[in-house]
């Protein structure tokens, strides 16, 4: 086959299709779920970057495997390869798994979305942005920290911050209520649906599509 395609083709134009070729992987997007490990956190307010990204595994019949820093599975769709990363580090570190793994699969700072609870949301609602503060979210300001930058992709999922005076952490990490367990399975589906569109329709996009929706 290489004797007949070099009649056809001169060898310059070979190395150059053979370049394209390695030059132009599939597109890569990391998908992070923020949260921490362990049973006693699975159900918790700030566990819901965790609680999509398994919904999302489950919908996809995905499996997560346990890695270097943390859990990961891979979901290819539409041309695009989403890699989803559940940090083994806890919270607070969480940079050092998400710098690890855009540097490892060569993951450009733009094609990752950092998923996390947002108190300054009321419940349920779903905004995207390319940039921002870590608000005081100990996650971001850990991803923050080790990116040295604040413009990266993040998905704020609003927990809403309905609780007394001195009693954020409790809320936090406490679990859901009834109301809000009945409302999630609704914005666990939008959810996918958002990650979905962020890696084939763009940033831009999806912010015009789903933010406070």
């Amino acid at each position: 086959m290489f004797q007949f395609l070099k009649k056809i083709f001169s060898p310059t134009q070979l190395e150059s299709s053979q370049k394209i070729e390695e030059t132009d992987p599939m597109k890569k997007f990391l998908i992070v779920g923020l949260g921490n490990i362990g049973s006693e956190y699975e159900n918790t307010r700030h566990n819901i970057g965790f609680k999509i990204v398994d919904f999302f595994a489950k919908k996809e019949e995905l499996t997560f495997k346990t890695d270097k820093l943390g859990d990961l599975c891979t979901y290819k769709f539409k041309g695009r390869t989403f890699i989803f990363l559940k940090p083994s580090t806890y919270m607070n570190l969480s940079g050092k798994a998400v710098r690890y793994w855009m540097t490892k699969e060569k993951i450009p700072v733009e094609n990752i979305l950092i998923i996390t609870d947002d108190l300054n949301l009321e419940f349920g609602t779903i905004r995207v942005k390319t940039k921002g503060s870590d608000g005081g979210h100990n996650g971001l300001k850990s991803i923050q920290a080790l990116l040295n930058t604040t413009k990266y992709p993040r998905f704020r999922f609003g927990i809403s911050a309905d609780f007394g005076k001195g009693r954020q952490v409790n809320y936090v990490l406490g679990e859901w209520n009834a109301e809000e367990e009945a409302k999630l399975p609704e914005r666990l589906e939008k959810s996918v649906e958002l990650i979905k569109s962020f890696g084939t329709a763009g940033v831009s996009n999806t912010m015009n599509n789903f933010n406070g929706k």
